[in-house]
């Protein structure tokens, strides 16, 4: 079984994972309703709007489309979780998805993570940004060592 994130947004899919490939890296994949088969089957208005997006990055995958007009809702209670193993990519990432965004928890050092912040990107996703510590250096700090 392997988890897969969906995300969906009110006419940004396209721009956003544009973005998330160049910040993340990694291959996309996208269609459009215009673009598609059903193309004759949708409204004109829909044209543009993603019907599929399919970021993949090694072995893990981010997919999301375009809610039908007027369907929207923002995400709540939920946030994409990006476990990277050094703190430089932690910086990096965090920083690009914050530009033009919310930091609702700065990015930095706690006692689980080498780096760890929380932001919303300018198009309404969630973030968690986490490099977290060497297991052992986690142990050691638990146990007040």
């Amino acid at each position: 079984m392997k988890i897969v994130p969906y995300l969906n947004f009110d006419g940004q899919c396209a721009e956003a994972f544009r973005f998330y490939e160049r910040v993340l890296g990694g291959k996309l994949e996208l269609l459009t309703h215009g673009n598609s088969p059903i193309a004759g089957e949708v409204p004109p208005e829909w044209g543009d709007r993603v019907m599929h997006a399919c970021l993949t990055a090694g072995d893990q995958t981010l997919m999301a489309s375009d809610s039908p007009p007027g369907q929207h809702a923002k995400p709540q209670g939920i946030y994409v979780s990006l476990h990277v193993d050094r703190a430089e990519d932690a910086e990096r990432i965090f920083g690009e998805l914050a530009g033009q965004g919310q930091v609702t928890m700065p990015l930095g050092p706690t006692f689980w993570a080498v780096r760890f912040g929380m932001c919303v990107d300018r198009f309404g996703t969630p973030w968690m940004v986490n490099c977290s510590v060497p297991a052992e250096q986690l142990a050691a700090s638990m146990a007040g060592g």
